[in-house]
């Protein structure tokens, strides 16, 4: 009697393709814990959605937002002006007021007089 292939096993197509689809899973595998290696993003993170090149939606390494980063930028300013305070350095006040006052006096007078910047419109060609 001839040798017959058992009729309740796979084909050897879908032999094929579940090799396939297992050398290609481990692939991926491998390439996921080869990027993570290279990223180093903390499994914390990661559950809160960082990603290489984003960082997580909440918790100590989430971005900050442009408002929350004014105020921050903001404090961090009045901590440098109390620390130069405390160590006896005083910031140099602008000089430039003077020099203001004096600028707006003439450009009043200037206005009084009549000398502002007229146009001639008759001649505009």
């Amino acid at each position: 009697m001839p040798s017959v292939k058992n009729p309740n096993g796979p084909s050897k197509n879908r032999l094929a393709a579940r090799t396939a689809t297992a050398r290609k899973q481990s692939a991926k595998q491998l390439a996921r814990k080869t990027q993570a290696s290279q990223h180093k993003i903390s499994k914390a993170d990661a559950r809160r959605g960082a990603r290489p090149g984003l960082l997580p939606t909440s918790g100590p390494h989430a971005a900050v937002s442009a408002k929350k980063a004014r105020k921050l930028e903001r404090k961090m300013g009045y901590a440098l002006k109390r620390k130069l305070e405390a160590d006896g350095e005083v910031e140099m006040k602008d000089v430039s007021g003077e020099t203001d006052a004096k600028a707006t006096k003439q450009q009043k007078k200037r206005e009084a007089d009549g000398e502002d910047m007229a146009v001639d419109m008759d001649n505009i060609s």
